[in-house]
Protein backbone atom coordinates (compact mmCIF):
# COMPACT_ATOMS: atom_id res chain seq x y z
CA UNK A 1 0.00 0.00 0.00
CA UNK A 2 1.14 3.75 -0.89
CA UNK A 3 1.51 6.33 1.56
CA UNK A 4 1.39 9.10 -0.56
CA UNK A 5 1.81 12.87 0.78
CA UNK A 6 0.39 15.79 -0.93
CA UNK A 7 0.79 19.05 -0.09
CA UNK A 8 -0.82 21.76 2.59
CA UNK A 9 -3.39 22.80 0.17
CA UNK A 10 -4.48 19.14 -1.22
CA UNK A 11 -7.73 17.86 -0.96
CA UNK A 12 -8.59 15.23 1.12
CA UNK A 13 -10.74 14.14 -1.41
CA UNK A 14 -8.69 13.06 -4.08
CA UNK A 15 -7.70 9.72 -3.11
CA UNK A 16 -6.52 6.44 -4.61
CA UNK A 17 -9.68 3.91 -5.72
CA UNK A 18 -8.38 1.61 -2.91
CA UNK A 19 -9.23 4.35 -0.29
CA UNK A 20 -12.45 4.70 -1.49
CA UNK A 21 -13.47 1.72 -1.47
CA UNK A 22 -12.54 1.14 1.86
CA UNK A 23 -14.04 4.51 3.13
CA UNK A 24 -17.63 3.14 0.93
CA UNK A 25 -17.51 0.23 3.37
CA UNK A 26 -16.75 2.71 5.85
CA UNK A 27 -19.76 4.38 4.85
CA UNK A 28 -22.21 1.18 5.41
CA UNK A 29 -20.78 0.57 8.62
CA UNK A 30 -21.71 3.43 10.33
CA UNK A 31 -25.19 2.78 9.09
CA UNK A 32 -25.56 0.45 11.22
CA UNK A 33 -25.32 2.89 14.15
CA UNK A 34 -28.53 4.62 13.82
CA UNK A 35 -30.40 2.23 11.02
CA UNK A 36 -32.44 1.08 13.99
CA UNK A 37 -33.49 4.01 15.54
CA UNK A 38 -36.94 4.43 12.85
CA UNK A 39 -37.56 1.07 13.15
CA UNK A 40 -37.73 0.58 17.25
CA UNK A 41 -40.82 1.68 18.00
CA UNK A 42 -42.09 -1.45 15.57
CA UNK A 43 -39.87 -3.55 16.46
CA UNK A 44 -41.37 -2.71 20.10
CA UNK A 45 -45.15 -3.35 18.96
CA UNK A 46 -44.90 -5.82 16.31
CA UNK A 47 -42.63 -8.55 18.36
CA UNK A 48 -44.06 -7.31 21.85
CA UNK A 49 -41.24 -6.37 22.83
CA UNK A 50 -40.55 -3.33 25.92
CA UNK A 51 -38.24 -0.23 25.29
CA UNK A 52 -35.81 -1.92 27.35
CA UNK A 53 -35.67 -5.20 25.50
CA UNK A 54 -35.71 -3.14 22.19
CA UNK A 55 -32.49 -0.78 23.55
CA UNK A 56 -30.89 -4.17 23.96
CA UNK A 57 -30.01 -4.06 20.55
CA UNK A 58 -27.27 -0.98 21.16
CA UNK A 59 -26.63 -2.92 23.91
CA UNK A 60 -25.56 -5.95 22.43
CA UNK A 61 -23.71 -4.13 18.82
CA UNK A 62 -21.72 -1.30 20.96
CA UNK A 63 -20.85 -3.75 24.15
CA UNK A 64 -19.18 -6.32 21.96
CA UNK A 65 -17.79 -3.57 19.53
CA UNK A 66 -16.02 -2.15 22.52
CA UNK A 67 -15.28 -5.51 24.09
CA UNK A 68 -13.53 -6.83 20.68
CA UNK A 69 -11.71 -3.62 20.08
CA UNK A 70 -9.21 -4.82 22.57
CA UNK A 71 -8.41 -7.69 20.40
CA UNK A 72 -8.20 -5.98 16.57
CA UNK A 73 -4.35 -5.03 17.13
CA UNK A 74 -3.42 -8.50 17.92
CA UNK A 75 -5.44 -9.81 15.32
CA UNK A 76 -4.49 -6.79 12.67
CA UNK A 77 -0.67 -7.79 13.46
CA UNK A 78 -0.80 -11.59 12.83
CA UNK A 79 -3.00 -11.78 9.52
CA UNK A 80 -2.67 -8.51 7.87
CA UNK A 81 -4.94 -5.38 7.70
CA UNK A 82 -6.42 -6.26 4.65
CA UNK A 83 -7.32 -9.79 5.98
CA UNK A 84 -8.74 -8.37 9.11
CA UNK A 85 -10.95 -5.80 6.80
CA UNK A 86 -12.37 -8.80 4.98
CA UNK A 87 -13.03 -10.52 8.02
CA UNK A 88 -14.63 -8.20 9.83
CA UNK A 89 -16.84 -7.44 6.82
CA UNK A 90 -18.10 -10.80 5.90
CA UNK A 91 -18.94 -10.72 9.99
CA UNK A 92 -21.10 -8.16 9.38
CA UNK A 93 -22.88 -9.47 5.51
CA UNK A 94 -23.56 -12.41 7.86
CA UNK A 95 -25.02 -11.48 10.71
CA UNK A 96 -27.27 -8.39 9.66
CA UNK A 97 -28.58 -10.79 7.37
CA UNK A 98 -29.19 -13.34 9.95
CA UNK A 99 -31.00 -10.45 11.89
CA UNK A 100 -33.48 -9.84 9.39
CA UNK A 101 -33.82 -13.12 9.44
CA UNK A 102 -35.04 -14.09 12.95
CA UNK A 103 -38.05 -13.84 14.40
CA UNK A 104 -37.26 -12.72 18.20
CA UNK A 105 -36.10 -9.93 19.87
CA UNK A 106 -33.68 -12.01 21.11
CA UNK A 107 -32.78 -13.27 18.11
CA UNK A 108 -31.88 -10.06 16.96
CA UNK A 109 -29.95 -8.93 19.83
CA UNK A 110 -27.74 -11.93 19.77
CA UNK A 111 -27.20 -11.84 15.84
CA UNK A 112 -26.53 -8.06 16.61
CA UNK A 113 -23.81 -8.80 19.08
CA UNK A 114 -22.47 -10.85 15.65
CA UNK A 115 -22.22 -7.90 13.83
CA UNK A 116 -20.64 -5.80 16.70
CA UNK A 117 -17.51 -8.47 16.72
CA UNK A 118 -17.44 -7.55 12.80
CA UNK A 119 -17.45 -4.04 13.39
CA UNK A 120 -15.17 -3.83 15.30
CA UNK A 121 -12.52 -5.69 13.70
CA UNK A 122 -13.76 -3.45 10.41
CA UNK A 123 -13.76 0.13 12.38
CA UNK A 124 -10.47 -0.39 14.25
CA UNK A 125 -8.19 -1.33 10.87
CA UNK A 126 -10.42 0.87 8.47
CA UNK A 127 -9.39 4.04 9.74
CA UNK A 128 -5.48 2.46 10.28
CA UNK A 129 -6.11 1.66 6.32
CA UNK A 130 -7.01 5.25 5.30
CA UNK A 131 -4.29 7.13 7.38
CA UNK A 132 -2.03 4.18 5.77
CA UNK A 133 -3.22 5.21 1.69
CA UNK A 134 -4.62 8.69 1.60
CA UNK A 135 -2.70 11.34 0.27
CA UNK A 136 -2.73 14.69 1.99
CA UNK A 137 -1.16 12.62 5.09
CA UNK A 138 -2.99 11.96 8.86
CA UNK A 139 -5.22 15.05 8.92
CA UNK A 140 -6.27 14.79 5.79
CA UNK A 141 -7.36 11.02 6.21
CA UNK A 142 -9.05 11.98 9.35
CA UNK A 143 -11.19 14.53 6.92
CA UNK A 144 -12.38 11.63 5.17
CA UNK A 145 -12.78 9.09 8.11
CA UNK A 146 -15.08 11.60 9.46
CA UNK A 147 -16.99 12.41 6.13
CA UNK A 148 -17.93 8.49 5.95
CA UNK A 149 -18.86 8.24 9.48
CA UNK A 150 -21.14 11.34 8.80
CA UNK A 151 -22.92 10.22 5.16
CA UNK A 152 -22.87 6.68 7.18
CA UNK A 153 -24.72 8.22 9.90
CA UNK A 154 -27.16 10.55 7.66
CA UNK A 155 -27.93 8.36 5.62
CA UNK A 156 -28.40 5.25 7.94
CA UNK A 157 -31.65 6.59 9.62
CA UNK A 158 -32.91 7.72 5.72
CA UNK A 159 -32.49 3.65 4.58
CA UNK A 160 -33.87 2.87 8.09
CA UNK A 161 -36.92 4.99 7.12
CA UNK A 162 -37.39 4.04 4.14
CA UNK A 163 -37.03 0.27 4.28
CA UNK A 164 -39.16 0.24 7.67
CA UNK A 165 -42.01 1.35 6.21
CA UNK A 166 -42.00 -1.96 3.90
CA UNK A 167 -40.83 -4.26 7.26
CA UNK A 168 -38.94 -4.35 10.04
CA UNK A 169 -36.70 -7.10 8.40
CA UNK A 170 -35.59 -4.51 5.33
CA UNK A 171 -32.86 -2.40 6.69
CA UNK A 172 -31.08 -5.30 8.16
CA UNK A 173 -31.32 -6.64 4.83
CA UNK A 174 -29.94 -3.65 3.41
CA UNK A 175 -26.88 -3.38 5.08
CA UNK A 176 -26.05 -7.00 4.35
CA UNK A 177 -26.47 -6.53 0.85
CA UNK A 178 -24.68 -3.40 0.77
CA UNK A 179 -22.22 -4.49 3.00
CA UNK A 180 -21.23 -7.61 0.69
CA UNK A 181 -21.03 -4.59 -2.13
CA UNK A 182 -18.40 -2.87 -0.20
CA UNK A 183 -16.46 -6.43 0.74
CA UNK A 184 -16.49 -7.29 -3.25
CA UNK A 185 -14.82 -3.63 -3.53
CA UNK A 186 -12.30 -4.06 -0.33
CA UNK A 187 -11.02 -6.95 -2.02
CA UNK A 188 -10.39 -6.29 -5.78
CA UNK A 189 -8.88 -2.98 -5.04
CA UNK A 190 -7.47 -3.33 -1.56
CA UNK A 191 -3.72 -4.32 -1.88
CA UNK A 192 -2.39 -6.77 0.06
CA UNK A 193 -1.03 -5.35 3.12
CA UNK A 194 1.81 -7.02 4.66
CA UNK A 195 2.21 -8.16 8.31
CA UNK A 196 3.73 -5.72 10.79
CA UNK A 197 6.90 -6.19 11.94
CA UNK A 198 5.92 -5.94 15.31
CA UNK A 199 3.08 -8.77 16.79
CA UNK A 200 0.72 -6.39 18.94
CA UNK A 201 0.30 -8.14 22.94
CA UNK A 202 -3.69 -8.05 23.77
CA UNK A 203 -3.09 -6.23 26.86
CA UNK A 204 -1.31 -3.41 25.04
CA UNK A 205 -4.80 -1.05 24.91
CA UNK A 206 -5.73 -1.86 28.43
CA UNK A 207 -2.29 -0.94 29.79
CA UNK A 208 -2.16 1.98 27.55
CA UNK A 209 -4.49 3.40 29.65
CA UNK A 210 -2.20 3.84 32.42
CA UNK A 211 -1.09 6.68 30.17
CA UNK A 212 -2.85 10.11 32.29
CA UNK A 213 -3.67 12.06 29.33
CA UNK A 214 -5.19 8.64 27.09
CA UNK A 215 -6.98 7.66 30.06
CA UNK A 216 -8.42 10.92 30.64
CA UNK A 217 -9.82 12.16 27.23
CA UNK A 218 -11.06 7.94 26.55
CA UNK A 219 -13.40 8.65 30.05
CA UNK A 220 -14.33 12.00 28.49
CA UNK A 221 -15.65 10.06 25.55
CA UNK A 222 -17.41 7.54 27.45
CA UNK A 223 -18.97 9.70 29.18
CA UNK A 224 -20.20 11.96 26.12
CA UNK A 225 -21.51 8.47 24.28
CA UNK A 226 -23.38 8.02 27.39
CA UNK A 227 -25.21 11.04 26.67
CA UNK A 228 -25.25 10.75 22.43
CA UNK A 229 -26.27 7.17 22.50
CA UNK A 230 -28.92 8.00 25.70
CA UNK A 231 -30.51 11.04 22.81
CA UNK A 232 -30.30 8.07 19.97
CA UNK A 233 -31.36 5.53 21.97
CA UNK A 234 -34.57 6.78 22.90
CA UNK A 235 -36.02 10.28 21.68
CA UNK A 236 -37.29 7.95 18.98
CA UNK A 237 -40.16 7.10 21.90
CA UNK A 238 -40.66 10.33 22.57
CA UNK A 239 -41.50 11.45 19.29
CA UNK A 240 -44.34 8.87 17.88
CA UNK A 241 -43.18 9.10 14.63
CA UNK A 242 -43.56 6.66 11.63
CA UNK A 243 -40.62 4.76 10.41
CA UNK A 244 -40.34 7.30 7.62
CA UNK A 245 -40.73 10.12 9.91
CA UNK A 246 -38.12 9.66 12.02
CA UNK A 247 -35.51 8.63 8.79
CA UNK A 248 -36.38 11.94 7.98
CA UNK A 249 -35.52 13.51 11.25
CA UNK A 250 -32.79 11.39 11.97
CA UNK A 251 -31.74 12.10 8.85
CA UNK A 252 -31.53 15.93 9.14
CA UNK A 253 -29.91 15.08 12.30
CA UNK A 254 -27.18 13.38 10.15
CA UNK A 255 -26.74 15.81 7.72
CA UNK A 256 -25.62 18.35 10.70
CA UNK A 257 -23.30 15.92 12.24
CA UNK A 258 -21.89 15.61 8.54
CA UNK A 259 -21.15 18.78 8.27
CA UNK A 260 -20.12 20.10 11.52
CA UNK A 261 -17.32 16.66 11.59
CA UNK A 262 -15.60 17.88 8.51
CA UNK A 263 -15.99 21.81 8.09
CA UNK A 264 -17.21 22.88 10.96
CA UNK A 265 -14.64 21.18 13.55
CA UNK A 266 -11.66 22.51 11.78
CA UNK A 267 -12.62 26.19 11.57
CA UNK A 268 -13.31 26.08 15.11
CA UNK A 269 -10.46 24.61 16.28
CA UNK A 270 -8.37 26.82 14.05
CA UNK A 271 -10.36 29.70 15.65
CA UNK A 272 -10.48 29.08 19.18
CA UNK A 273 -8.28 25.91 19.89
CA UNK A 274 -9.23 22.34 20.68
CA UNK A 275 -10.03 22.80 24.25
CA UNK A 276 -12.69 25.95 23.50
CA UNK A 277 -14.18 24.02 20.92
CA UNK A 278 -14.41 20.91 22.73
CA UNK A 279 -16.09 22.82 25.89
CA UNK A 280 -18.47 24.20 23.66
CA UNK A 281 -19.69 21.33 21.85
CA UNK A 282 -20.00 19.75 25.22
CA UNK A 283 -21.67 22.20 26.52
CA UNK A 284 -24.82 22.16 24.14
CA UNK A 285 -25.12 18.76 24.05
CA UNK A 286 -25.21 19.12 27.89
CA UNK A 287 -28.45 21.58 27.44
CA UNK A 288 -29.51 19.90 24.64
CA UNK A 289 -29.77 17.09 26.90
CA UNK A 290 -31.39 18.82 29.82
CA UNK A 291 -34.02 20.31 27.72
CA UNK A 292 -35.50 16.84 26.23
CA UNK A 293 -35.34 15.54 30.14
CA UNK A 294 -37.06 19.19 31.28
CA UNK A 295 -39.72 19.02 28.55
CA UNK A 296 -40.12 15.43 27.43
CA UNK A 297 -43.58 15.63 26.26
CA UNK A 298 -43.32 18.50 24.08
CA UNK A 299 -42.62 16.81 20.86
CA UNK A 300 -41.62 19.81 18.61
CA UNK A 301 -38.80 21.01 21.04
CA UNK A 302 -37.68 17.09 21.15
CA UNK A 303 -37.73 17.32 17.25
CA UNK A 304 -35.71 20.30 16.93
CA UNK A 305 -33.36 19.26 20.12
CA UNK A 306 -32.61 16.13 17.97
CA UNK A 307 -31.46 17.73 14.88
CA UNK A 308 -29.43 20.32 16.36
CA UNK A 309 -27.80 18.07 18.55
CA UNK A 310 -26.43 16.99 15.32
CA UNK A 311 -23.71 19.78 15.08
CA UNK A 312 -22.92 19.62 18.85
CA UNK A 313 -22.19 15.30 17.77
CA UNK A 314 -20.05 16.24 14.56
CA UNK A 315 -17.96 18.75 16.77
CA UNK A 316 -17.25 16.20 19.36
CA UNK A 317 -16.84 13.42 16.91
CA UNK A 318 -13.51 14.89 15.11
CA UNK A 319 -12.14 17.05 17.53
CA UNK A 320 -11.96 14.32 20.69
CA UNK A 321 -10.36 11.58 18.10
CA UNK A 322 -7.82 14.22 16.91
CA UNK A 323 -7.47 15.19 20.18
CA UNK A 324 -7.30 11.27 21.22
CA UNK A 325 -4.60 10.60 18.44
CA UNK A 326 -2.67 13.54 18.84
CA UNK A 327 -1.68 13.43 22.73
CA UNK A 328 -1.40 9.91 23.19
CA UNK A 329 2.05 8.80 24.21
CA UNK A 330 1.23 5.16 22.96
CA UNK A 331 1.04 3.68 18.97
CA UNK A 332 -2.24 4.97 16.69
CA UNK A 333 -3.65 1.75 16.15
CA UNK A 334 -3.43 1.32 20.19
CA UNK A 335 -4.59 4.46 21.20
CA UNK A 336 -7.47 3.86 18.89
CA UNK A 337 -8.00 0.67 20.86
CA UNK A 338 -8.24 1.87 23.89
CA UNK A 339 -10.44 4.90 23.31
CA UNK A 340 -13.02 2.80 21.38
CA UNK A 341 -12.93 0.47 23.62
CA UNK A 342 -14.01 2.91 26.38
CA UNK A 343 -16.20 4.69 24.81
CA UNK A 344 -18.46 2.15 23.50
CA UNK A 345 -18.83 0.78 26.55
CA UNK A 346 -20.65 4.10 27.44
CA UNK A 347 -22.07 4.07 24.50
CA UNK A 348 -23.53 0.13 24.81
CA UNK A 349 -24.84 0.78 27.95
CA UNK A 350 -26.95 4.60 28.18
CA UNK A 351 -30.09 3.46 26.31
CA UNK A 352 -30.34 0.01 27.91
CA UNK A 353 -30.48 2.38 31.38
CA UNK A 354 -32.36 4.79 30.06
CA UNK A 355 -35.23 2.25 28.87
CA UNK A 356 -35.10 0.84 32.42
CA UNK A 357 -34.89 3.97 33.89
CA UNK A 358 -37.68 5.22 32.23
CA UNK A 359 -39.94 2.05 32.54
CA UNK A 360 -39.49 1.80 36.64
CA UNK A 361 -38.88 5.45 37.14
CA UNK A 362 -39.96 8.34 34.44
CA UNK A 363 -38.48 9.46 31.54
CA UNK A 364 -37.03 12.95 32.03
CA UNK A 365 -34.36 10.57 34.42
CA UNK A 366 -31.77 9.35 31.42
CA UNK A 367 -32.04 12.76 29.41
CA UNK A 368 -30.89 14.28 33.01
CA UNK A 369 -27.88 11.86 33.86
CA UNK A 370 -26.79 12.37 30.22
CA UNK A 371 -26.71 15.89 30.34
CA UNK A 372 -24.46 15.64 33.57
CA UNK A 373 -22.32 13.13 32.55
CA UNK A 374 -21.58 15.51 29.38
CA UNK A 375 -20.34 17.97 32.17
CA UNK A 376 -18.21 15.68 34.08
CA UNK A 377 -16.61 14.62 30.90
CA UNK A 378 -16.32 18.72 30.27
CA UNK A 379 -14.54 18.82 33.73
CA UNK A 380 -12.97 15.87 33.02
CA UNK A 381 -11.05 17.33 30.16
CA UNK A 382 -9.80 20.26 31.85
CA UNK A 383 -7.03 18.48 33.81
CA UNK A 384 -5.34 17.91 30.56
CA UNK A 385 -5.69 21.28 28.89
CA UNK A 386 -2.28 21.91 28.48
CA UNK A 387 -1.46 18.65 26.73
CA UNK A 388 -4.42 19.77 24.47
CA UNK A 389 -2.81 23.37 23.77
CA UNK A 390 0.76 21.69 23.25
CA UNK A 391 -0.95 19.50 20.71
CA UNK A 392 -2.55 22.59 18.73
CA UNK A 393 0.78 24.16 19.32
CA UNK A 394 2.81 21.31 17.56
CA UNK A 395 -0.02 21.28 14.80
CA UNK A 396 0.27 24.84 13.75
CA UNK A 397 4.37 24.82 13.65
CA UNK A 398 4.47 23.23 10.52
CA UNK A 399 2.43 26.31 9.04
CA UNK A 400 4.52 28.71 10.26
CA UNK A 401 7.50 27.19 9.05
CA UNK A 402 5.99 26.70 5.60
CA UNK A 403 5.03 30.59 5.86
CA UNK A 404 8.41 31.28 6.65
CA UNK A 405 10.08 29.46 3.91
CA UNK A 406 7.52 31.17 1.71
CA UNK A 407 8.48 34.85 3.02
CA UNK A 408 12.41 33.98 2.32
CA UNK A 409 11.67 33.94 -1.25
CA UNK A 410 9.66 36.84 -0.98
CA UNK A 411 10.80 40.40 -0.95
CA UNK A 412 10.62 41.75 2.66
CA UNK A 413 8.45 44.92 3.37
CA UNK A 414 11.40 45.40 6.33
CA UNK A 415 14.82 44.30 6.91
CA UNK A 416 13.49 42.55 10.39
CA UNK A 417 10.98 40.08 8.20
CA UNK A 418 13.86 39.03 6.64
CA UNK A 419 16.09 38.30 9.45
CA UNK A 420 12.77 36.43 11.40
CA UNK A 421 12.38 34.43 8.25
CA UNK A 422 15.39 33.08 7.73
CA UNK A 423 15.93 32.42 11.61
CA UNK A 424 13.26 30.44 11.26
CA UNK A 425 14.30 28.49 8.60
CA UNK A 426 17.69 28.01 10.80
CA UNK A 427 15.17 26.83 13.78
CA UNK A 428 13.78 23.95 11.48
CA UNK A 429 16.70 22.21 10.00
CA UNK A 430 19.83 23.36 11.85
CA UNK A 431 18.53 24.79 15.59
CA UNK A 432 22.00 24.65 16.60
CA UNK A 433 23.48 26.95 14.27
CA UNK A 434 23.84 30.52 14.83
CA UNK A 435 21.72 33.18 13.19
CA UNK A 436 23.06 36.15 11.41
CA UNK A 437 23.35 37.94 14.74
CA UNK A 438 25.64 34.94 15.93
CA UNK A 439 23.25 34.30 18.71
CA UNK A 440 21.75 30.31 18.21
CA UNK A 441 18.70 30.68 16.79
CA UNK A 442 17.23 28.76 19.69
CA UNK A 443 18.75 30.56 22.51
CA UNK A 444 17.94 33.89 21.38
CA UNK A 445 15.72 36.20 23.56
CA UNK A 446 11.91 35.83 22.46
CA UNK A 447 12.60 33.32 20.06
CA UNK A 448 10.39 30.97 22.60
CA UNK A 449 12.18 28.40 22.28
CA UNK A 450 15.17 29.53 25.01
CA UNK A 451 16.07 27.00 27.64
Amino acid sequence: MSTGHTGAGASPFRQPRAVWAVAFACVISFMGIGLVDPILPALAGQLQASPTQVELLFTSYLVVTAVAMLGTGWVSSRIGAKRTLVAGLVLIVVFAAAAAASGSIGGIVGFRAGWGLGNALFIATSLAVIVGSASGGFAGAIVLYETALGIGIASGPLLGGLLGTVSWRGPFFGVSALMLIALVATVVLVEPTPRPARRSRLREPITALRHRSLATTSVTGLLYNWGFFTLLGYSPFLLDLSALQLGGVFFAWGILVALFAVFGATMLKNCVGTLRSLYGALGLIAVILLLIGLFPGNRLLVMIAVIVSGAAVGLNNTLVTTAVMSISPVPRNVASATYGFVRFIGGGLAPFVAGLLAEHVNVQLPFLIGAGAVVVGALLLHTVRRALDDADAEAARPAEDAAAEQAVGEVPAVAEEAVLAEDALRREYHPVLPGRDGVPADMREGSGRSR
